[in-house]
């Protein structure tokens, strides 16, 4: 199914989880000297308007970055978000996002590579105009980024990052997920894998979690942020989680330093919390 388009939910509250948690990740790979791969399967269009038709029409980044756009007295890794957010708008207006794509190619030093794929035609082609002039450190394909990780890993210098994000609008994604990740750690089993999911009543996502801790990875985190209780009826997102296997061993505390200020500024409404826990060798 290709109908799922990021542009109309660029900046909500999975975003500001996930691409906080990303920019972390990557400056902890850039601290060493040798190159690393960020290798992202779901890329989407790279970045998106906010005063844009689709972003306007759910309107979800008033709830998400818009939050954090003003706020004070940030933690340090959700200041550093925010800031990385404020490159994409100079004149101190928020009216762009940067998707993760577009967040790792500006942590990129000159040895690193940036490996993107997305399926949907009408985002390939955003996401070919979003980096165009970048030359070899960018390489996008058109395609199935679970078949892609079967091309590109382990990658040359064996240090990297693969960012899974699928839309999950189908039963099929959870299979698939768990699927490629077991195929991928048996190609590059040291690689930081991070794999964002919903937070939703469906079966499939709630035992996700579970069926990701028994891929039988030694070192694993799971991060979950919820802005407001389940509705009654059982329907809709309520938040999301992201699980990171071979996390950056910095990363727990960082989150644990973060999380708190985080939910209490996207709480929507009773119910907000977050989780922490992880294992490691």
């Amino acid at each position: 199914m290709l109908s799922y388009r990021h542009a109309f939910h660029a900046g909500n509250h999975a975003d500001a989880l996930k691409h906080l948690i990303l920019i972390q990740i990557v400056r902890y790979l850039g601290e060493k000297p040798t190159p690393f791969w960020v290798v992202d399967t779901h890329a989407g269009a790279g970045r998106y308007a906010l005063d844009g038709e689709y972003a306007r029409k759910l309107g979800e980044y008033r709830d998400g970055i818009g939050r954090l756009w003003q706020a004070e007295n940030l933690p340090p890794a959700a200041a550093d978000y925010v800031d990385c957010v404020r490159q994409l708008n100079p004149d101190g207006r928020l009216r762009h996002y940067p998707g993760s794509p577009w967040l790792s190619s500006q942590l990129l030093r000159a040895g690193d590579r940036l490996r993107l794929f997305e399926l949907h035609s009408s985002d390939a082609k955003l996401l070919q105009e979003c980096f165009r002039g970048h030359g070899r450190q960018v390489t996008i394909s058109e395609g199935d980024g679970f078949a892609g990780l079967r091309a590109v890993l382990p990658p040359p210098p064996r240090r990297g990052l693969v960012l899974i994000d699928p839309s999950f609008e189908t039963r099929d994604d959870y299979a698939k997920v768990v699927k490629g990740l077991q195929e991928a750690l048996k190609r590059f089993p040291t690689g930081i894998y991070a794999l964002w999911h919903p937070l939703l009543a469906k079966p499939e996502a709630q035992k996700l979690p579970e069926r990701l801790r028994a891929l039988g990875a030694a070192d694993w985190l799971h991060a979950t942020l919820q802005i407001s209780a389940p509705p009654r009826a059982g329907f809709g997102m309520v938040g999301s989680g992201m699980f990171i296997i071979n996390p950056p061993w910095t990363l727990k505390q960082t989150l644990h330093d973060t999380l708190p200020a985080i939910t209490a500024l996207l709480a929507q409404g009773d119910g907000a919390k977050f989780t922490l826990v992880g294992e490691s060798s």
